[in-house]
């Protein structure tokens, strides 16, 4: 079984590449001349010819380690060589670990999720469509399980030219980490290791020089992810800032005027402080996280407007309550309203009193949407872990991740980078090589379908 031409050849396997060097260094030691040991290729093509089954998924395995989207023969009808190709290309400059597969109807199922990690060895995220039905997997470390399944559930039923291109741009938009460095042009390559003389001290000398390489290449790629971030972050909290100080503008209050009394001055005095405080945090921001406390001292703002706005019309003082959850810019919620988001369940949101009206009339509420990176835009909870802190600011660590349960950014908040702080969730970039990752098989069991075909959304059962 043959998958689609890769673009370019690669090297070998970083984990075959080590194993080169230290049966050369082996033999060095020993003194057994290393052209007596079988090739590492020799052993497997042996073993897999006991299984065909293993064999079929290993050669899948192997068209991904040079390209993202394998498109099974037999199943060319259900994505074109074009769509593939600008698929993976979409994969590979986003520098991303998602595989794509398309595979027949028939296919077998049991265990393809935790057999074709295994086999490519590679940390990331993994959509399978067999036939018209669409499910996937993910390593915890780089998209926890309810996003995942979340993402699954977003394309269940479309044909699968979208499909496959709506889940790649949520997934590229959503998860951490980082390509496999085959993806990066490794240089084409056979076995150096015959013949060539290595010391243990070389080796030694080789492996302490590459640890050294990865760290930093980690580290410039997280600075650069944050850097990123914080870009995309500034342009929605400019937004926000303008729209605050329009609302300044229109307001007509004059602390000297009329009618105006020394609580009245002060709501004024707080607002005012509060557009100015939020552009010098904003300037000064340096990582994503800083966004936080300019959202919070817009937040406090608005606030103090909707104080000042009831003293001047003698009614009762507002109580504090979050932003309405659809778009801070409308202001402090005035109730908690029942809203249940595209492929997720119910919940009680904070609401304006706008959208606490078109909700009771059964319409659609005014949704901000933001920039994911990738040439569309989609509402904030659904556009990735860079707008976490953005949202933090407005709703606060403790409330907003129950209003975000089964959104993508809500995801992102129960894995491993939310626990850690706001910020922890642009550093995952380890473990994108072929060297195996940290490889957790409950990442990646369950049957087929439990996710995308409606299977409750867990990892237990079949399809």
């Amino acid at each position: 079984m043959k998958g689609t031409p890769t673009r370019r050849r690669l090297g070998r396997p970083a984990s075959l590449a080590a194993a080169t060097l230290l049966t050369t260094s082996a033999a060095l030691v020993t003194g057994v001349p290393l052209a007596s040991a079988a090739p590492t290729g020799t052993v497997a093509a042996a073993e897999f010819s006991v299984a065909p089954a293993a064999a079929d998924m290993s050669e899948i395995a192997e068209s991904l380690r040079s390209d993202p989207v394998y498109v099974d023969p037999e199943a060319a009808g259900e994505l074109s060589r074009a769509e593939a190709d600008a698929l993976a290309q979409r994969i590979e400059s986003a520098d991303r670990s998602v595989f794509l597969v398309v595979l027949p109807e028939g296919y077998p199922t049991d265990g393809i999720f935790a057999d074709l990690r295994a086999a490519t060895g590679v940390t990331g995220v993994y959509g399978i469509r067999v036939g018209d039905r669409f499910d996937a997997r993910a390593d915890s470390s780089v998209m926890s399980r309810q996003t995942v399944a979340n993402l699954a559930r977003s394309v269940d039923g479309e044909p699968a030219a979208q499909q496959l291109d709506n889940f790649t741009d949520r997934a590229l938009s959503t998860m951490s980490g980082s390509a496999p460095d085959g993806w990066e042009g490794r240089s084409d390559g056979t076995a150096n290791g015959v013949g060539a003389l290595v010391t243990v001290g070389a080796l030694a000398a080789a492996v302490g020089g590459g640890a050294l390489v990865v760290s930093r290449r980690s580290r410039r790629r997280t600075e650069a992810a944050q850097r990123e971030a914080l870009e995309r972050l500034r342009v929605v909290v400019d937004e926000d800032i303008t729209a605050y100080g329009e609302e300044l503008d229109r307001l007509d209050f004059h602390p000297g005027g009329p009618g105006a009394d020394d609580a009245m001055r002060g709501d004024y005095a707080r607002a005012l402080d509060s557009y100015e405080d939020a552009k010098r945090k904003m300037a000064a921001a340096k990582r994503p996280e800083d966004v936080k406390g300019v959202t919070e001292t817009l937040e406090d703002g608005r606030f103090a407007l909707s104080v000042l706005a009831a003293r001047r019309e003698g009614r009762p003082l507002p109580e504090r309550r979050s932003p309405c959850f659809f778009d801070p810019r409308h202001g402090p919620s005035v109730a908690d309203a029942r809203w249940t988001p595209p492929g997720g369940t119910a919940r009680e949101v904070p609401v304006c009193a706008a959208d606490q009206a078109r909700l009771a009339d059964g319409l659609e509420p005014m949704i901000r949407e933001v920039d994911t990176g990738y040439g569309n835009r989609r509402p904030y909870w659904d556009a990735g872990p860079a707008y976490g802190p953005w949202a933090g600011g407005y709703f606060g660590g403790a409330l907003l991740p129950g209003l975000l349960v089964g959104t993508m950014l809500g995801g992102m908040m129960a894995g491993p980078a939310y626990g850690a702080g706001w910020g922890d969730g642009y550093g995952g970039y380890e473990g994108g090589d072929f060297s195996g990752g940290d490889f957790s098989s409950g990442d990646f069991g369950g049957g087929f379908g439990d996710f995308g075909g409606g299977g409750g959304g867990d990892f237990g059962g079949g399809f």
